[in-house]
């Protein structure tokens, strides 16, 4: 079977009791960093076996491994944080093992977006989840599109575009829409920062470039 197992966003804490059993008795671990994981393995002393599988070797792996699973190894895959599959590698495996009729276990536990959503005090009854952006080709569509919609949107951006994003969010959704950044969930320096978009967009452009994973979490269109 394949186990996909959450890993923490920040505070090594929020491991479960079952993650890191589950960890500990597969046969192999497939990571999206190796170096990233390792060092998480070593902090709990887990010395299973870790092979990688990230966005630009997937698509040519998930046959063999599905074959792997389907002679009897048990595997677990993480992402370098969070849950596998959320914005991060893991889909293609999934559905694969899925078509295959191998039994597939989600285990429950950590990703950015929950907190950030519950925490920025925009509401959470029904909310959209965008993830990235496209960088370029269809960019300003995902962006009119965001802009009308009545609830509460969600999208991860990386600290180097977070002022281009939230001014072209600005533009789109108007410059008073109510939102809220947070960034380095769960870690030392965390904050999360409620205010217009216009605002967020001239505080980020002040203190420089801001640090560590980010989820922008925009009011819907009233």
């Amino acid at each position: 079977m394949l186990y996909l197992v959450p890993t923490p966003i920040g505070n090594l804490e929020d491991i479960t009791l079952r993650a890191l059993r589950v960890l500990k008795e597969v046969d192999c671990i497939l990571a999206e960093d190796t170096r990233t994981t390792r060092k998480l393995l070593q902090h709990f002393g887990i010395e299973t076996q870790l092979r990688s599988h990230h966005a630009h070797n997937e698509h040519a792996s998930v046959t063999a491994i599905a074959r792997q699973i389907q002679d009897g190894a048990v595997m677990a895959l993480v992402s370098d944080a969070g849950t596998p599959g959320i914005s991060d590698p893991g889909f293609l495996l999934v559905r694969e093992c899925v078509r295959q009729g191998i039994r597939v276990e989600c285990l429950p536990g950590p990703t950015a977006f929950v907190p950030a959503l519950v925490a920025s005090g925009l509401p959470c009854d029904r909310f959209h989840f965008e993830g990235f952006l496209p960088h370029k080709k269809g960019r300003q569509t995902r962006l009119q599109y965001l802009a009308s919609l009545p609830n509460t949107f969600v999208l991860y951006e990386s600290p180097m575009r977070l002022v281009k994003c939230l001014e072209q969010l600005s533009e789109h959704c108007g410059p008073d829409r109510p939102a809220c950044v947070a960034r380095e969930l769960s870690k030392v320096h965390e904050e999360v920062k409620p205010d217009t978009l216009a605002g967020l967009a001239q505080y980020y452009k002040t203190e420089g470039v801001a640090k560590g994973e980010i989820v922008i979490v925009v009011a819907g269109n009233a």
